[in-house]
């Protein structure tokens, strides 16, 4: 009656190890990039949540393979959020098609279109031929009443490739916590948009003031108005400035980050501009005598009178023939638009996708003691630089330029400096200053914090926007003149800046989950080729010659057994 009593402990023993499986949930991850480890940061938010976290993801059904792709790593990572907060969080896949809820006759794409989002149209290959594919690859996240559009893919929309699905792939923990981290952190740090300079205030700064409303409390300060630019703005931003700043203006911005203040500048040292082309044959390019290199210089940095030129660049229309009355037009490459390739060596140009300059001037970093240079945008293996004064002229592209020219690599454009600042005036402020500033409570100090940061940019038009007289003001990163052609395309500007400015903000935790890296192991061609046959019969043949092997032994070593 034993063997009874055993088969019922073995089976109870099933049932639990069952349940227990299903109640306590273990995962290993052994990739080598711990592709499915999720960072103590996005664990700490997680187990804040007090209420419910709904996720909606808008791509269910037939999609092409990439997206299809990124459709099942972004299940499985919302299931990795799932199992750190199981009874939190809800997701599910969805359509464009589907009512967005119970009680609303509106699809999901009614409520994306409300909420500005456009879709990707992609041509696909079919069995007929050819369709056409509407996806709107991001996801709605909805708490306490409030909702949050993820972005899940933010690459080329006319080509898709691999490089880029995986990029988004490893941004999938980035992108969420950023939009868990709005709903919980509901105080918005407080950003200065520095005027007073001939800084840009029109319609071409409407992308840059849409993209940090989201995250941030954006405010305009006048420096020559302000006695001081007072600390509670954790990040002062710069941007093109026309006008030279004076001692005192510089006085402040130098005591701002004295007081452990983040400056953010996107600076052009020469006056060249595109539409100055459109009625002229050709312009020169001059320096606006901003007066701030010593201070800059100081800091570890110097944007140079130059300009940088690039093979890898974006188009222009160009006038290659036809009549004056019937001009014929074809898109050239425009050196003067590089196009930067993201290094992937700091949180903030991580996975980053290409970055567009227009007229965009050389950096170099010089000594500056305790201070830490990181180079984040550089120019490609093709590209040069040009001294002032400059002449910029159409023509000059109508013709291929000559290769030989653009032999210079990895020019930095933009860097990041971290440490320890020591003040420009720490021996030559005057005594009436110094005064002034004490008498608003606000010493004059010679040294920042361990922690100063500071980003200088050499191209004031990286995060500014075109304008179209029937669109309005276009996106960030978008060209005008490519719009609605084969060529056009978002670049990474407002990413870049965001990234920029969530760094300066101390936003860490954050940042850290940009590190993640996903690496492509694509096969080699080659090799597939050349050992075709051989893994043919290492996969196929091979396995059924074991398994018939297995049985002539086994059945030669029964016989023997039991052989009378």
């Amino acid at each position: 009656m034993l063997w009874k009593y055993k088969w019922i402990l073995a089976l109870a023993a099933f049932l639990c190890i069952n349940y227990f499986a299903f109640v306590i949930h273990l995962r290993f991850d052994l990739t080598k990039e711990k592709r499915y480890t999720i960072s103590s940061t996005t664990k700490q938010m997680l187990h804040a949540l007090d209420k419910k976290l709904e996720i909606d993801v808008l791509l269910k059904g037939d999609l092409p393979a990439g997206f299809q792709k990124l459709a099942n790593s972004t299940g499985d990572f919302l299931q990795l959020l799932k199992e750190n907060n199981s009874s939190k969080i809800v997701y599910r896949f969805v359509s464009a098609d589907d009512k967005f809820n119970d009680t609303s006759s509106q699809t999901y794409a009614d409520t994306l279109s409300g909420l500005g989002i456009n879709p990707i149209n992609l041509t696909v290959q079919v069995k007929q031929g050819q369709a056409n594919k509407v996806l709107y690859p991001v996801a709605l996240v909805k708490y306490e009443g409030g909702l949050a559009v993820v972005n899940l893919y933010s690459g080329n929309q006319r080509i898709i490739s691999y490089n880029e699905i995986n990029s988004a792939e490893a941004l999938l923990e980035y992108q969420f916590v950023k939009a868990i981290d709005a709903f919980i952190n509901n105080k918005k740090p407080l950003i200065a948009y520095g005027v007073g300079n001939g800084e840009p205030t029109g319609p071409e700064t409407f992308s840059l003031v849409q993209t940090l409303d989201r995250d941030y409390e954006l405010h305009t300060l006048d420096i020559q108005r302000q006695p001081f630019i007072p600390d509670t703005f954790k990040v002062l931003i710069i941007t093109k400035p026309a006008q030279a700043f004076t001692e005192d203006e510089k006085l402040k911005i130098d005591q701002y980050v004295m007081r452990g203040g983040r400056l953010l500048c996107f600076i052009d040292n020469l006056h060249a501009e595109q539409d100055s082309l459109r009625y002229k044959a050709q312009v020169v390019a001059y320096d606006r005598g901003l007066n701030l290199t010593d201070l800059l210089f100081h800091y570890g940095v110097r944007i140079n009178s130059d300009l940088v030129m690039d093979l890898q660049c974006d188009f222009l229309p160009q006038v290659v023939g036809g009549s004056a009355a019937n001009p014929q037009y074809e898109f050239l490459h425009w050196n003067y638009f590089p196009l930067f390739e993201s290094q992937n060596n700091h949180p903030i140009n991580k996975n980053l996708g290409l970055v567009e300059g227009r007229f965009v001037n050389s950096i170099d970093t010089v000594k500056a003691p305790g201070i830490t240079k990181t180079v984040l945008l550089s120019s490609s293996d093709n590209s040069r630089t040009i001294a002032t004064p400059a002449l910029i002229s159409l023509s000059e592209n109508r013709n291929t330029p000559e290769d030989v020219l653009f032999k210079r690599k990895n020019i930095p454009v933009a860097t990041l400096l971290e440490g320890r600042f020591t003040s420009l005036y720490q021996n030559r402020v005057l005594k009436a200053q110094s005064d002034s500033l004490a008498a608003m409570h606000v010493p004059f100090l010679t040294h920042s914090g361990n922690d100063g940061k500071i980003i200088v940019a050499a191209d004031g038009d990286l995060i500014l926007n075109d304008f179209s007289p029937k669109q309005g003001p276009l996106p960030m990163g978008v060209n005008f003149y490519t719009m609605g052609t084969q060529y056009e395309y978002q670049f990474a500007n407002t990413e870049f800046l965001q990234n920029c400015v969530e760094y300066l903000t101390d936003k860490q935790g954050i940042m850290e989950t940009r590190n993640k890296d996903i690496i492509l192991r694509l096969l080699d061609a080659k090799k597939v080729a050349d050992q075709k046959t051989a893994w043919q019969f290492v996969n196929i043949v091979l396995p059924v010659v074991l398994i018939i092997l297995f049985g002539v032994i086994y059945q030669w070593n029964r016989k023997r057994k039991f052989a009378v």
